[in-house]
């Protein structure tokens, strides 16, 4: 027996162990976190079943809930994959452990992957969540899986470099206050519970640009109305994932 056979051999894991365990912690500190919690479950839910029950805001003809629904998914992502993340990743830059993870055999790359699973897996329990809430209410959906799966997927990833982008160029704290009040703007102004026709038509054609317009009309068109595939949607936020994720790779600050 050599002398060598009970030292544990020196290396780093396999990559694809690596960004999982990285993936399962990631999405274990964003359901533990409080704030994170109630942005991304609680508030939808509310929103939800409030709006679906109180005629508080006309949603046009047919029932509330099939109007809300679309709108409450969307907001959901954003509240993960955009409000969620910026604040969790500010802390984390502000306090050094992107610093640190950075020097870590784990690819700087690799850790964004994992922050984008678990997005991803957060935003599937969200999902599931709103969508056995909204049958409970009487929603009756429509449409293609396929399209409502591309623009969830491309809804992230806009949503995703956006807060990416904020967390990596402004303070912890500034990022704070400025991914709040913006889901706080378009909780009101992007399509998610008023609907946009109620804007005058000004206003009307520049939100409908926005990444949260695209997406909760998006979903609205195939969910609600039985549209196959909502291209023009689709184009608007692969427009925004792009210049997001491109600009945050740019220019994202570990430190």
């Amino acid at each position: 027996m050599s002398a060598g056979t009970y030292t544990p051999q020196a290396g780093a894991a396999p990559l694809s162990r690596m960004i999982t365990a990285q993936t399962a912690l990631e999405t274990r500190m964003l359901l533990r976190n409080g704030e994170q919690l109630l942005l991304t479950v609680i508030i939808p839910t509310l929103l939800l079943v409030l709006f679906s029950a109180v005629d508080i805001v006309d949603t046009g003809a047919g029932r509330s809930v099939d109007f809300l629904t679309p709108g409450i998914l969307a907001l959901a992502v954003m509240s993960t994959a955009f409000t969620g993340q910026a604040i969790a990743t500010g802390f984390e830059r502000r306090y050094g452990v992107l610093k640190r993870l950075g020097a870590s055999p784990l690819p700087r790359w690799a850790l964004m992957t994992a922050k984008t699973l678990a997005v991803l897996v957060t935003e599937v329990l969200q999902v599931v969540l709103l969508t056995v809430i909204a049958f409970a209410l009487g929603w009756s959906p429509h449409g293609n899986p396929f399209a409502v799966l591309m623009l969830l997927v491309l809804g992230t990833a806009a949503f995703s470099g956006l807060g990416l982008l904020m967390a990596g160029t402004l303070k912890a704290e500034a990022t704070l206050a400025a991914a709040n009040l913006v889901f706080l703007l378009l909780l009101v102004g992007g399509g998610v519970i008023v609907p946009l026709d109620k804007f005058p038509d000004a206003v009307q054609s520049v939100l409908g640009l926005l990444p949260i317009a695209a997406l909760s009309d998006g979903l609205r068109d195939v969910l609600q109305h039985g549209a196959s595939m909502p291209w023009n949607d689709l184009g608007i936020l692969a427009v925004w994932a792009v210049l997001g994720l491109g600009t945050a790779a740019k220019f994202f600050r570990w430190e």
